[in-house]
């Protein structure tokens, strides 16, 4: 109980306090791919992930990373925002807009960063990428786009409890799944994708404070 008071009553010092956090994790990964070579961690998960490759599993990986191509997410992000307004939920509507924002963030900083995809003297190279390599662009989008999902289905009110606890088990393991994939096919480092990941996790934060800040209910499971 006085766990929860304390957090209740130190929310703005604890969304600083994780803000900053990831910033600066996100700011120190970025500067080990930048002035460091490739790593043995880098190249001794992906040889572990590629020993699992099986034809069915290439298929699976492979639609599991279709979800996170340009065109493709842009579409999901067009299709989920309306249905949102079409429901009356305008501020999920633009909640969910603003994840394509992401992708335009991603791409500057891959561009800023410049550095190499994985190349098939190294890894196994299922997909055919473009442009550079950290971040990963798809983990970035999927834990942004699923997880101001989780955000939206956490805050609405008419949502059941089983209902909302099976979305976000959904929405979680796109995540995971999509992030692991991209190891599989061989498009990307391990740290590009913890680099995707943190630097999602942030952007949630500060579109998730942006979302409830101006709400005075809290809502109910």
């Amino acid at each position: 109980m006085r766990l929860i008071t304390f957090l209740q009553n130190n929310k703005r010092l604890l969304f600083r306090a994780t803000a900053g956090s990831l910033l600066i994790a996100f700011v120190i990964l970025s500067c080990i791919v930048f002035f460091l070579p490739l790593e043995f961690l880098d190249i001794h998960i992906s040889e572990e992930i590629q020993e699992k490759q099986t034809p069915n599993l290439n298929t699976l990986m492979i639609w599991l990373s279709w979800f996170g191509r340009t065109s493709v997410s842009v579409v999901m992000v067009g299709i989920t925002s309306l249905i949102f307004f079409i429901l009356r939920l305008k501020k999920e509507a633009v909640l969910m807009v603003s994840t394509l924002f992401s992708g335009i963030l991603g791409l500057g900083l891959k561009m800023l960063i410049n550095r190499p995809r994985p190349s098939k003297d190294l890894v196994v190279l299922l997909e055919e990428t473009k442009y550079q390599s950290f971040p990963s662009g798809h983990v970035l989008f999927y834990t942004v786009f699923f997880g101001a999902l989780i955000l939206i289905i956490l805050h609405l009110k008419k949502i059941k409890y089983k209902v909302k606890l099976f979305l976000i088990i959904i929405c979680l393991s796109m995540i995971f799944l999509g992030a692991v994939s991209r190891v599989y096919l061989g498009a990307h480092w391990f740290t590009d994708v913890l680099g995707g990941f943190i630097l999602g996790v942030f952007c949630v934060l500060i579109i998730g404070y942006f979302y409830v800040k101006n709400d005075k209910n809290i809502p109910k499971a």
